[in-house]
């Protein structure tokens, strides 16, 4: 299956044969952007009706671009079991991003043997350099968002479809798609860089808690309230 832009309106609850690929993109790019979610959640959030999205749900399913998983929510609900939540798998995100992978794999396993893995890590910290670089610049046009936010706006600007959340501890930066993700899970040397940048950038210690490169379904750093002592130190 492949994507392609959308090029006209579809009215809520209708769509035409024509109209099928674009819309079907939406709600697979609905999902990278925002997480698992619901029918009920995709279709509120498309302006679709519940039996529109679950036609093209049906349809990313047999093509093995999402998966259905239990809530993780142990919340009380009502009577009935609580709905599934729809997911990218590995090939649904293969549909957006990641050409590249193979050829950035050979490269970086070259640059292991001839250089060893001080090289990797060197290319891995030159690569993360994105987030020091533009942090201030995005900081100085956005003055009313948080350290965190801005950070959700560089790793957006650069492909991760990131966004904040409040946790009891403090935030957590959740990155919802990594457009390096394939070639991470063999040179986890890209995931570390990125960590330590978002600590020195921040002045503070933050921990990765999961990485799609791993398996996990969203990246997440968790950004605590205190500074640390001892990485107070931005990045020039």
């Amino acid at each position: 299956m492949e994507f392609e832009e959308a090029r006209a309106t579809v009215p809520q609850g209708t769509s035409a044969p024509g109209h099928d690929q674009p819309t079907r993109e939406r709600v697979a790019r609905s999902i990278l952007v925002n997480g698992p979610s619901t029918a009920a959640a995709l279709a509120e959030r498309l302006d679709l009706t519940p039996a529109a999205v679950r036609r093209h749900l049906d349809q990313l399913l047999e093509e093995g671009a999402v998966e259905a998983r239990e809530p993780r929510s142990t919340a009380v609900r009502g009577r009935g079991r609580p709905a599934k939540v729809f997911a990218l798998t590995e090939a649904g995100r293969d549909l957006f991003d990641q050409q590249y992978d193979d050829l950035a794999v050979q490269a970086l396993r070259f640059l292991r043997e001839t250089g060893g893995d001080t090289a990797v890590r060197e290319f891995a910290t030159r690569r993360a350099a994105f987030i020091s670089e533009r942090f201030e610049g995005v900081r100085a046009e956005h003055p009313e968002l948080g350290s965190a936010e801005v950070l959700a706006k560089v790793f957006t600007d650069e492909g991760y479809a990131a966004a904040v959340r409040d946790v009891p501890v403090g935030e957590q930066l959740c990155q919802q798609h990594c457009p390096v993700s394939h070639v991470a899970h063999e040179f986890p040397q890209l995931c570390e860089a990125e960590t330590q940048a978002i600590s020195l950038v921040l002045g503070r210690h933050v921990q990765r808690l999961a990485t799609i490169a791993h398996g996990d379904g969203v990246c997440t750093t968790c950004i605590p309230d205190i500074p640390t002592t001892d990485t107070k130190e931005r990045v020039s």
